[in-house]
């Protein structure tokens, strides 16, 4: 009878010891797990912010994705508790058509787009009647014609605004023939076109350099475009989340992603309050 006691107590006080130790949020080792959904599959520099991070008793759990809805919408139902992957302009977007309680809660990087060629070196070089492959998703598909108007391409009307279509260009001196598919597809369609409109981390993923291989680029410093960390409207101001946007926004970490990407993402940091508003 005092071995099956004894048995009793200590099957408890495993479950006990299991049940402080454990939990959705807690890892082995004690830190807060902290789940982050981003587009792409170079996780790098969220490699190295999540090192940073466990010495702070915050685990990030990187979840990666292929395109530019699922991370909003698991951000929105609860699946991811932070996402980073987005400019404020698709952010305002998809957040507006969708109806979703996600907010900004820092800022990282302007990763500017390109214009890619395997054809052609120059915007000069591309011929009349050129097609031209661009991301179809709205605020990529507007991103894409600013760059070609920047480009000298085409021209268009004022009220285009930042979701502008092929309806908004009101001058087209080249007659260039625009090939949209989503972002996922532009630099496959290099082959087949004369030029393509690429994503700058698609661009990445495709082996491309986005500092050195565009024929075109947009200007670095288009606020529209700069990258984002968001969080569900309830835990905007969750201690655990501010604290990685700090740890993101550190010199260390800016000098680490000039150095990652060769120049070709620029660390961009400014306050939330003026991440609003670019529609």
């Amino acid at each position: 009878m005092k071995k099956i006691t004894s048995l009793l107590l200590l099957a408890a006080l495993v479950l006990l010891l299991a049940a402080c130790g454990g939990g959705d949020e807690e890892g082995a080792d004690g830190n807060r797990k902290v789940t982050l959904g981003i587009s792409g599959s170079d996780t790098t520099i969220w490699d190295y912010v999540g090192e940073k991070a466990a010495k702070e008793g915050i685990d990030i759990e990187i979840v990666t994705f292929s395109d530019y809805v699922a991370p909003n919408m698991a951000l929105a139902e609860g699946e991811l508790d932070l996402n980073a992957f987005q400019t404020i302009s698709y952010f305002d977007e998809f957040v507006a058509e969708h109806k979703l309680d996600i907010v900004p809660i820092g800022s990282t990087v302007i990763a500017p787009m390109g214009l890619y060629s395997e054809k052609y070196k120059t915007v000069d070089e591309l011929p009349d009647g050129a097609q031209i492959a661009l991301p179809n998703e709205a605020t990529n598909m507007g991103r894409g014609l600013l760059l070609l108007q920047e480009a000298g391409l085409i021209k268009l009307s004022d009220d285009a605004g930042l979701t502008g279509t092929a309806d908004d260009i009101i001058e087209n001196p080249k007659n260039i023939e625009l090939v949209p598919m989503i972002s996922g597809q532009t630099p496959r369609a290099m082959a087949d076109v004369a030029a393509s409109i690429i994503n700058n981390g698609v661009a990445v993923d495709a082996g491309l350099n986005p500092s050195e291989d565009p024929i075109a680029r947009e200007s670095e410093t288009a606020a529209p475009y700069i990258n984002l960390i968001a969080a569900s409207k309830e835990n905007a101001d969750d201690p655990d989340f501010l604290k990685i946007v700090e740890l993101y926004q550190q010199d260390d970490t800016a000098e680490f992603i000039k150095e990652h990407t060769k120049g070709a993402q620029i660390p961009t940091f400014v306050p939330v309050e003026e991440l609003v508003d670019y529609q």
